[in-house]
């Protein structure tokens, strides 16, 4: 696709680091390797499609709901 934030680019696929932080009820780092995406070849903007978003978000709870507060894992769909 092309990218629509510098408008020049193309994406493609590629992984990525996405690093989730939440400061309220307490604070909660997650840091996510390997994730798929997008990646635009001329500004390198990254884009994480709704699926991937959606078990990231979800992950992200149950380290939160363990109480966790900084975490690094490798992303498993």
């Amino acid at each position: 696709m092309q990218c629509p934030i510098c408008k020049h680019g193309e994406t493609r696929p590629d992984r990525v680091t996405v690093t989730l932080d939440r400061t309220s009820p307490r604070n909660l780092t997650v840091v996510f390797r390997n994730v798929p995406a997008e990646v635009c070849g001329n500004c390198g903007e990254e884009y994480v499609d709704e699926k991937t978003t959606s078990e990231l978000l979800r992950q992200a709870e149950v380290v939160a709901d363990a109480g966790t507060e900084i975490e690094i894992r490798q992303f498993a769909a």
